[in-house]
């Protein structure tokens, strides 16, 4: 650590505010009209609100991120920068992924296209993907490499940088949550039990990883060692409510007594294939 930090302007200002905007609210509208779709194709089944309303806390948790007065600060101040982390990586994407956005787009998508997507999901890669194991990797494993090399400096001294550096926290944020607790079907992936030793290893990982950026082991921040300290605790705090929110969000798709149901019932010709309620 040291003591200049150096970064690019990351948020293009204005226009990038401007533009932030817009894109919010181009996929917020895009979520109320698939919504619209789904309880127009089936009345009956039509659409958990409380779904909407997750999605929507999701793109405003990100536009607290993205915006002023966090998203400039997140470009000068390494502390800034770790309530960014938090907010794009763990809880935008936990209420992005409760929200069940694959299940509203096979409701709202024609039969033939939900046929795609689902064949999608089915493919070698998504299976891969979604396994635990990568997603840890992808979401927690890449922080060491991150913050332990000089990868953090050189992506902020750059715009495009910066913002591949926050997609990335989005995307494996998405992954992590969509795999541990995605209300979305997913044909890989494993057990409640299994999943929840997966969490206690993101948890304790998360742990280790603040608690070196703390006492400054092997951490290649150039950044004041207050703001360092100080974003580490960010991490380790923001980071612990975020995995028990997660965790309970597991906890509360297990449903034991259903499975055992399920299984003495004889499996007929035809049966309808189960989805995200």
């Amino acid at each position: 650590m040291d003591g200049m930090h150096h970064h690019g302007d990351g948020g293009g200002g204005l226009l990038g505010a401007i533009l932030t905007v817009l894109v919010l609210l181009a996929v917020a509208s895009s979520c109320l009209l698939a919504v619209r779709r789904a309880r127009r194709r089936n009345r009956a089944q039509g659409w958990n609100a409380w779904r909407s309303a997750s999605f929507l806390t999701g793109l405003a948790l990100l536009a607290v991120a993205l915006l002023p007065p966090l998203g400039p600060a997140a470009h000068n101040d390494f502390r800034g920068h770790m309530a960014q982390h938090m907010l794009i990586g763990m809880y935008a994407p936990l209420a992005l992924v409760l929200a069940a956005p694959v299940t509203l787009l096979l409701r709202a998508l024609p039969p033939a296209r939900a046929r795609r997507v689902t064949a999608v999901l089915h493919s070698p890669f998504v299976r891969v993907a979604a396994h635990p194991a990568i997603a840890l990797l992808l979401s927690t494993g890449t922080l060491g490499l991150l913050y332990f090399t000089p990868l953090y400096n050189t992506a902020m001294g750059y715009r495009a940088g910066h913002w591949l550096m926050l997609a990335h926290f989005l995307a494996s944020g998405c992954l992590f949550a969509y795999v541990i607790a995605g209300p979305d079907p997913a044909p890989s992936r494993p057990g409640v039990r299994a999943r929840l030793v997966y969490l206690g290893f993101a948890i304790a990982a998360h742990a280790l990883i603040a608690q070196a950026m703390y006492g400054g082991f092997f951490v290649d921040i150039h950044a004041p060692i207050d703001q360092v300290q100080q974003g580490a605790e960010i991490m380790y705090y923001g980071g612990d409510i975020a995995e028990l929110l997660l965790a309970g969000a597991l906890v509360a798709t297990w449903r034991p007594e259903r499975h055992r149901k399920a299984t003495m019932l004889p499996q007929r010709p035809g049966a309808g294939v189960p989805t995200a309620h």
